[in-house]
């Protein structure tokens, strides 16, 4: 256990991380996530609330379906990034004015105050301290928690279902941070301890930490914020262009939307890319990277991938030297390091489409 953006968090289990990051691209991982912060912004219609939200963030939260999820980032005024959250419209009956937010742990308290003071007359935020927030990951997690929830085997990626399990509501997004197939589940904190007691009574489930939710993600190309993204990194530079819908590309109307649509067209000087070392050694955060001794950027994350069986990494490199399969050095401990670029995700997403 350990200190973590105010709560007390697990890096991992008994098994070790290696052990369950191997079970969750297997079976089925269970991570506790409550310190990820879960608020609404609503008002009488969609429309108002959508409006409100795409001066917020660059992508199109107006179009959004009923129950549809989708990523995004909290802006700047420069395009930097505040924070990047998961924004879903409502489709649960008298709250069709309603967006579900969820937001990062580190960010969270800045994020309620940015979007507070930002919201215009007739829309509000609702902080909901007393929910927790879990995530069921993996090839088998689906069926696992169909055994409870029997619908949600059809619910497609990145939208929600609605279910009342023994008198509790359960809010179930097709989503997840590992690049597997999995659910998040919003629940209340008063239920949540028998609700994952029950899911861990299945052969499939076992908990997962911390540590191995970071290798997971790295191996799925996932950004972390406060390392991959940042104030002083764009969406265009963190190779998230796709976040951003065409509507929204030519409309504008957000922070930072001169900056952005700038290096749309004329691309950034520099772009995130994925960084696989040769041999064993890990490069880690902050490691440089060079070529013909020339510095070029930096590794924002990095460790071993036990999918992978190797090391893997990404960060930022100056737009010339972005192709993939670019030869690059780094520089771990003193020593020189042969690497190359490559293209993300080092394991390919088995979201379920």
């Amino acid at each position: 256990m350990v200190p973590f953006a105010g709560y007390s968090m697990p890096v991992q289990y008994k098994d070790g991380i290696l052990t369950e990051h191997l079970w969750t691209r297997e079976n089925a991982g269970l991570f506790d996530v409550s310190h990820m912060g879960q608020c609404f912004v609503h008002s009488d219609t969609w429309e108002k609330t959508a409006r409100a939200l795409e001066t917020l963030v660059p992508a199109d939260i107006l179009n959004l379906k009923p129950g549809q999820q989708r990523y995004s980032q909290l802006l700047a005024e420069d395009g930097g990034i505040l924070d990047d959250l998961m924004i879903t419209r409502s489709a649960y009956e008298g709250h069709e004015g309603w967006a579900y937010l969820v937001v990062n742990a580190g960010c969270k308290d800045a994020d309620y105050a940015h979007i507070a003071t930002r919201l215009p007359a007739g829309v509000s935020l609702r902080i909901e301290a007393d929910l927790a927030l879990i995530a069921l990951q993996g090839p088998k997690a689906v069926e696992v928690l169909a055994g409870i929830v029997p619908a949600i085997r059809t619910v497609p990626f990145m939208t929600y279902h609605y279910a009342e399990v023994d008198g509790v509501h359960l809010h179930i997004s097709r989503s997840g941070y590992t690049g597997e197939d999995g659910v998040e589940i919003s629940i209340p904190a008063k239920a949540v301890e028998a609700f994952c007691t029950r899911l861990l009574g299945d052969a499939r489930v076992k908990p997962i930490g911390l540590g191995a939710r970071d290798s997971l993600r790295l191996e799925a190309g996932l950004c972390l914020y406060g390392h991959d993204i940042d104030t002083t990194t764009s969406p265009i530079e963190a190779d998230l262009n796709w976040s951003i819908q065409k509507r929204r590309r030519e409309e504008g109307g957000f922070p930072g939307a001169a900056r952005i649509q700038r290096e749309l067209k004329d691309g950034p000087s520099r772009l995130r890319v994925g960084i696989l070392p040769e041999g064993r050694q890990p490069a880690r955060e902050g490691t440089e990277v060079f070529v013909d001794g020339w510095k070029i950027g930096i590794i924002t994350s990095g460790g071993f991938g036990p999918s992978q069986n190797g090391p893997v990494a990404m960060g930022y490199v100056e737009t010339a030297f972005a192709k993939v399969d670019t030869p690059v050095t780094l520089v771990v401990r003193g020593k020189e390091l042969p690497a190359k670029i490559v293209a993300m995700p080092f394991i390919p997403h088995r979201y379920f489409r």
